[in-house]
């Protein structure tokens, strides 16, 4: 039978990690209200990020786990990233949503016609 050990991680290292994500919290409350133009989502998700490493490797103990587990993990997040460039990035590249006449596909012109 095979024998697994559990890694017993110290209190100091998860108090620091929890100051860790307090801070990061507070830093994405701070910049939720800052306009900072086409960086808003970018930023979000590298706090967002941040946050989700450090759960992933400290509380949920990946660092010290089966290196199988940690492949799986990498693999999740590396498709999750492509899914979410792949939606971002069309919405970069729609038409213009201009006003259409009911029944018909063409945009309506604005002005009305002689």
């Amino acid at each position: 039978m095979a024998q697994s050990h559990h890694h017993i991680i110290p209190v100091r290292t998860l108090a620091l990690v929890f100051g860790a994500l307090l801070f990061l919290t507070l830093i994405t409350v701070i910049t939720a209200q800052i306009d900072l133009g086409i960086l808003n989502v970018p930023l979000a998700l590298a706090i967002a990020g941040s946050k989700t490493i450090l759960v992933i490797f400290i509380f949920m103990a990946l660092k010290y786990d089966n290196p199988v587990n940690m492949l799986t993990v990498v693999l999740g997040v590396v498709f999750v990233v492509v899914f979410l460039a792949l939606t971002l990035a069309d919405t970069e590249f729609r038409g213009s949503m201009g006003i259409t006449e009911p029944g018909t596909t063409e945009s309506a012109s604005i002005e009305s016609s002689p």
